[in-house]
């Protein structure tokens, strides 16, 4: 893909403003679409797929990793996030023995009777949805920060980019993962 940010007039940042983003868009999707005179189809694409990718804040760090040219390399979980997929883990694991168990229960009875786990399940991952999202906010807020200190030249911020989209990655995936489980559990 060409340069997202260029393509909708954004400056290159890791915090965007999204009614901005949302008037560049708007803007270069009118001028674009291929109902207006001179439009072109395949840039209307072009530039649906750049909204696409500044929207989603992992999908926008990805693409100034790219920009910026570093290197892929992998990048370690530290220990707070470590903690936090092993509670993920265990609860998610506990909602697929609960629902086995449910869907073999034969009377109204036997199902009434797992009201009460039922609801501590669900009380664990609704606290643990909310850690995520704690989690992912503070990440969000830092971007303003590390756009200043790439825009400033500092020489460890593109690996500090790096790490921030890996983890706001995972929390991504995370958070899907307990909004499908709190789903199954209805």
């Amino acid at each position: 893909m060409s340069n997202a940010f260029a393509l909708l007039g954004l400056p290159r940042a890791a915090a965007l403003d999204a009614d901005a983003l949302q008037q560049a868009w708007l803007a270069a999707s009118r001028a674009a679409h291929p109902d207006q005179p001179g439009g072109d189809a395949a840039r209307a694409a072009e530039i649906n797929a750049a909204y696409e990718t500044l929207q989603a804040p992992e999908k926008r760090l990805k693409h100034l990793l790219e920009l910026h040219e570093v290197p892929w390399r992998a990048v370690p979980i530290d220990d707070a996030m470590m903690s936090l997929f092993s509670r993920l883990g265990s609860a998610l694991q506990n909602v697929t023995t609960f629902l086995k168990r449910r869907e073999s229960a034969a009377s109204a009875l036997a199902k009434a009777l797992l009201a009460p786990e039922e609801m501590r399940l669900r009380e664990q991952l609704e606290e643990i949805a909310a850690t995520l999202e704690d989690q992912r906010a503070a990440l969000l807020a830092s971007l303003p920060a590390l756009d200043t200190r790439l825009a400033d030249g500092d020489a460890t911020a593109p690996g500090d980019l790096q790490i921030l989209q890996a983890r706001l990655a995972y929390l991504g995936k995370w958070q899907a993962q307990m909004r499908e489980a709190l789903l199954s559990l209805m």
